[in-house]
């Protein structure tokens, strides 16, 4: 007889998990994983672009890991993550190198690409710092439904990008944390006044990686996407659970991944 049992930091629950491979419009291939609902249809579908890879970011940084380990069996939310162009996680590495959000540009198309051609439904971008970046400049998309930011630092993305969401009308959320080291709730309101549909949130006590803010992030995600399903999610879990070796991403996605601010081309154009 299975028990209760509480889901914890490396809980594995159920769902289709599949390695894929994205081919780019310039001839890399990259490495990921597509996460389903074990015995449903998804209801929605969420492509995580990641942090930034010089400084840790991978498709395995805490938050998408978890996403991609709750979001199926929790909320039958599918889950696509990726490393972008030349990162590496313990799926591999993506071919090709970091390119400074301009031949990112082909990574994210190929993942929304893949989207399409598997039929997932209701495709959200969740982009994280950098990745934020990425959905901004590359992500607005006919086949995209909308987009969530978390920790956006509005280095890399132009006015333009922004002017771009605004007309399109598409839904838009940014979770800002309180002590973010690049961009503060107060600013962000400020910054994102351009696109009048953008939600803006700021998220008491966190940082800019979420450490301990994960479970936040996930029920804010859900809300938007898939709004007939209740949060807070279930903390305990009553059915077969398999357990990730944590260690394996810890020097990653906290020291490595560091709250140490970056310079970046915030005024070059795209």
């Amino acid at each position: 007889m299975l028990v209760m049992a509480p889901i914890r930091a490396n809980s594995i629950l159920p769902a289709r998990r599949e390695d894929i491979e994205l081919h780019t419009a310039d001839g890399l291939t990259l490495v990921g994983e597509l996460a389903r609902p074990l015995d449903t249809d998804p209801r929605a579908t969420l492509i995580c672009l990641h942090p930034l890879p010089t400084h840790g970011g991978m498709m395995d940084s805490h938050v998408f890991r978890k996403a991609a380990w709750r979001l199926p069996a929790l909320a039958g939310i599918a889950v696509l993550r990726f490393n972008t162009r030349g990162t590496t996680s313990t799926r591999g590495t993506s071919e090709g190198a970091f390119d400074n959000a301009r031949g990112e540009r082909f990574d994210v198309a190929a993942a929304i690409e893949y989207a399409e051609f598997e039929e997932l439904p209701n495709v959200w971008l969740l982009g994280w710092s950098f990745g934020t970046d990425l959905t901004l400049k590359f992500g607005c998309d006919p086949s995209v439904t909308g987009a969530i930011l978390l920790s956006p630092p509005l280095r890399f993305s132009q006015p333009e990008d922004l002017t771009i969401w605004a007309e399109t009308g598409k839904p838009l959320t940014a979770l800002i944390p309180e002590f973010d080291d690049y961009l503060r709730p107060a600013e962000a309101t400020t910054r994102f006044a351009p696109i009048p549909q953008a939600e803006v949130i700021g998220i008491p006590g966190a940082k800019h990686l979420w450490v301990g803010d994960a479970e936040t992030v996930l029920d804010a995600v859900v809300t938007r996407v898939a709004p007939g399903v209740p949060v807070p999610l279930p903390t305990e879990w009553d059915g077969p659970m398999e357990f990730g070796d944590s260690s394996a991403y810890a020097d990653r996605t906290v020291a490595a991944f560091s709250d140490v601010p970056v310079t970046g081309p915030s005024q070059r154009k795209a």
